[in-house]
């Protein structure tokens, strides 16, 4: 049964509209105006959580021209690390916007995590976001991290490009990570999934941010294209992946069809749904049971499966 405390919270959220005096959220702008306006709400909204946790580290550095950070805090393996994809529709969102999010993987995970700053759409649009991913990955590998002591996590559309990044480096017969954890990863860009339609208006997402998202992401591409959409890829050799989803957002069949096939392939995959919950519900963290019981298991299935490699 859904807990009290998280119905409030989130349907607070839902309707937050009704507090700016609007009958009616307003669908996505795909503008460059709007995009621009999403931004900057992505990043003011990521500086609203507060200040950072005296203990917790942060160290820029430039990948291939881009941006990035180590999110370190005492006592995290230094010879194990998360590879972090942060969400925003491939249109929005950075490594400081979501540091909240990622310091909450690396205290329940006691391990390092390397965000980085990847190309937007749609003035970059696909592969722009693969590369710079692969590039992540390489930059791991070069200072001699052991790919078994690497996992990857991600969310929203960066769970998707999480997915993406491993069918990549398996196509390209390079190491793949320990394992990985995706949260309501965007695996289908054709939106073939019934919950786009059975869950929009109780989904947080503005109507229309999916579609126009597809379409600027994806450039001359199809959708198809299984680095676009992992959905589509084939999913024989993938390591082991936790997936989790919340019961009311329209991604939802994007992770069940994906784990359907997952499993269908052989692949180690753990689905986690629950009912009532929003997109990306377990960044939440100890703000409520839902989310702080799907953080604990994600950080102990990431943490588990990284463990199984030695340290060097």
């Amino acid at each position: 049964m859904q807990s009290l405390k998280s119905k409030l919270i989130l349907a607070l959220l839902l309707h937050s509209h009704l507090f700016k005096l609007q009958l009616k959220r307003k669908p996505f702008d795909p503008s460059p105006e709007g995009i621009q306006r999403f931004r900057e709400r992505t990043e003011n909204a990521g500086k609203m959580f507060g200040r950072l946790p005296k203990e917790v580290v942060i160290e820029p550095l430039i990948i291939n021209e881009r941006y990035a950070e180590w999110i370190k805090m005492p006592q995290t393996s230094e010879n194990k690390a998360i590879l972090y994809f942060h969400g925003g529709m491939y249109l929005f969102g950075s490594p400081q916007a979501h540091r909240q999010h990622v310091i909450k993987f690396v205290k329940g995970c006691g391990m390092d995590a390397l965000v980085f700053d990847y190309r937007l759409a749609p003035e970059n649009p696909f592969p722009a976001a693969l590369e710079d991913a692969l590039q992540a990955y390489d930059y791991l590998l070069s200072r001699a991290y052991d790919p078994g002591n690497i996992v990857f996590a991600g969310d929203s559309a960066g769970g998707g490009l999480c997915l993406a990044t491993l069918l990549a480096l398996k196509d390209k017969g390079l190491p793949l990570p320990a394992a990985a954890a995706a949260l309501s990863p965007w695996t289908d860009l054709m939106l073939t999934g019934k919950s786009y339609q059975t869950n929009k208006k109780i989904c947080f997402s503005p109507e229309g941010c999916a579609e126009n998202a597809s379409r600027m992401y994806i450039g001359t591409y199809s959708r198809q294209n299984p680095y676009v959409s992992p959905l589509y890829g084939n999913l024989n050799g993938l390591p082991p992946l936790h997936i989790s989803a919340g019961g009311n957002e329209i991604l939802l069949d994007d992770s069940v069809h994906f784990v359907e096939k997952a499993r269908a392939a052989g692949v180690d995959v753990t689905l986690r749904i629950d009912k009532g919950m929003c997109h990306c519900y377990p960044v939440f963290g100890d703000l409520f049971r839902e989310s702080e019981l799907a953080l604990a298991e994600i950080c102990q299935f990431l943490k588990l499966h990284a463990s199984l490699a030695p340290s060097i």
